[in-house]
C-alpha cells in the first residue's frame, strides 16, 4: 500500500485499501457544490473560484492566480468554478452551473503531492493521435511555460 493510501478496516476486522481523507474532503465539497446548485443559492462562481486561490499555500497561490489569467485571455468562452473545491473552467456553464469541466487547477495539498498539476477532461480537445497528455505538473511558469499553457487551453477548445 502507498503512503497515499490508507488501509480502512471493516466492521469484521479486515483491512482493504479505502478513499483516502483527502479523497474524502474533496468527495465532501463536491457534494456542497451540487447542493448549494439544487437549492438555488446565489453565488459569484468567479468570485468562490478566486477566494479559493487566495487559500492555497505558496507558491501555488502565484501559480493557480497566473493560471487563472492565462486561461481566461486564452478561453474567454469558459466559465470559472470550483470542481471539487478546485479552481476549473467549464464550457457551456450557466451562471456557474453545469456545463463540461474542460481543464481544472490542482494544488499540491489538495492530496498531498510534490507540485500543482493543470488537469483536462474529456471536454479538452487535446486529443493527438491514440495517447496524449491530460495534466501537466506545474512548479514554476515560465515565459515559455505560460506560452505553452495558452497553446494548450486554445487547442483544448478546439
Amino acid at each position: 500500500m502507498t503512503d497515499a493510501k490508507k488501509a480502512a478496516t471493516a466492521e469484521d476486522g479486515e483491512s482493504y485499501e479505502g478513499f483516502t481523507e483527502a479523497e474524502i474532503a474533496a468527495m465532501k465539497e463536491r457534494a456542497k457544490e451540487i447542493k448549494k446548485a439544487k437549492r438555488g443559492v446565489k453565488s459569484d462562481p468567479l468570485a468562490d473560484l478566486l477566494e479559493k486561490i487566495v487559500e492555497m499555500p505558496e507558491p501555488d497561490r502565484s501559480i493557480a492566480g497566473r493560471l487563472h489569467s492565462l486561461i481566461t485571455e486564452a478561453a474567454p468562452s469558459l466559465s470559472p468554478r470550483l470542481w471539487y473545491g478546485m479552481p476549473a473552467y467549464a464550457v457551456g456553464a450557466k451562471n456557474g452551473k453545469g456545463g463540461e469541466i474542460v481543464c481544472f487547477v490542482q494544488t499540491a495539498d489538495k492530496f498531498k503531492s510534490r507540485y500543482l498539476t493543470l488537469g483536462f477532461n474529456d471536454a479538452a480537445r487535446l486529443d493527438e493521435g491514440t495517447m496524449w497528455p491530460t495534466s501537466f505538473a506545474i512548479t514554476e511558469l515560465t515565459p515559455a511555460h505560460e506560452k505553452t499553457v495558452t497553446e494548450l487551453v486554445k487547442k483544448a477548445m478546439g
